[in-house]
C-alpha cells in the first residue's frame, strides 16, 4: 500500500472512530433530553439529571464539526489527487487559488456559525458553510454518481453535511420558541440525518470494496462497470 492510498483511508477511519461513535452519545442525550422534558410536563419529578439538555446540545456542537470537517477531508482527498495529477498549479492558477479559498471559507463560517447567536448572522454563516460545501462537491475528481444518486456516497454526505449545519443554526430559536415548531423541526430533520448516516455506512463499505490501489487504477478502470467485465491480461509466458 503506497501513501496515497493510506491518505484514502483517512476519511472512512475517522467515520468509524470519532463521527459515528459520537452520533451515538448525541442520540442518547437527546433522548434523554426529551424523556426528562416530558416528565416534567407530566408534573413528576424526573430521575434524569438537567444536565442533559447542555451535554446534547455541547456534543451536538461538536457533531456538526466532526461531519463537516469529515465532509471537507473526504473532498479534500479526490481534488487533491486531480490537482496533482493535472498540475492544476500550471494549468489554472485561479483555479486552484479558489478550491483553496472554498476550503478556508467552510472552516471560518463554521467557526463564526457556532459563535454566532443573532438569527441574521446564524443565517449567513450556515449558509456561507453549506455553499462552500456544494461549490467544493463540483470539483473535478469528485466522484458522485450522479445516476444513482438516491444511493451516492457523495449526495448522502452532502445532505447530511448541510442538516447538521441548520441543526445548529436554529439551536437559539429552540430555546425562544414556545410553540416548540423549530424544536420539532429540529427532531424530524434530525431523524432523517440519522437514516442518512446509516446510509452511509452502507455506501462508504460498497465504496471502499470499489476503490483500487494506486498500482491497479490503470488496470481497473478499464473494466466495462456496465457489463461487469474486465480485459484478460495476456501475461503468459511463450512456450
Amino acid at each position: 500500500m503506497e501513501l496515497v492510498d493510506f491518505l484514502g483511508l483517512v476519511h472512512p477511519a475517522i467515520a468509524v472512530t470519532i463521527v459515528f461513535p459520537c452520533i451515538g452519545i448525541v442520540s442518547y442525550f437527546a433522548w434523554q433530553t426529551r424523556e426528562r422534558r416530558l416528565q416534567s410536563a407530566d408534573g413528576g419529578k424526573s430521575k434524569i439529571p438537567p444536565i442533559v439538555g447542555g451535554e446534547h446540545k455541547r456534543i451536538g456542537e461538536w457533531l456538526c464539526i466532526a461531519v463537516v470537517g469529515l465532509c471537507l477531508l473526504g473532498l479534500a482527498y479526490p481534488i487533491g489527487k486531480n490537482i496533482i495529477k493535472k498540475q492544476l498549479w500550471n494549468q489554472n492558477l485561479f483555479q486552484l487559488t479558489f478550491i483553496v479559498l472554498m476550503f478556508i471559507l467552510a472552516i471560518v463560517c463554521l467557526a463564526l456559525l457556532l459563535r454566532a447567536r443573532e438569527r441574521l448572522w446564524r443565517g449567513i454563516f450556515a449558509t456561507l458553510t453549506g455553499t462552500a460545501l456544494v461549490i467544493l462537491g463540483c470539483q473535478d475528481g469528485v466522484f458522485r454518481r450522479t445516476n444513482e444518486w438516491y444511493w451516492s456516497h457523495y449526495y448522502i454526505g452532502i445532505t447530511a453535511s448541510l442538516l447538521m449545519i441548520f441543526s445548529v443554526a436554529i439551536v437559539q430559536d429552540i430555546y425562544q420558541d414556545r410553540s416548540h415548531r423549530w424544536r420539532l423541526i429540529h427532531t424530524i430533520l434530525n431523524c432523517v440525518a440519522l437514516l442518512l448516516f446509516l446510509g452511509q455506512g452502507f455506501t462508504g463499505s460498497r465504496d471502499l470494496l470499489e476503490i483500487p490501489l494506486n498500482w491497479q487504477e490503470s488496470y481497473i478502470y478499464q473494466c466495462n462497470y456496465a457489463q461487469k467485465t474486465c480485459l484478460t491480461p495476456n501475461n503468459q509466458a511463450p512456450k
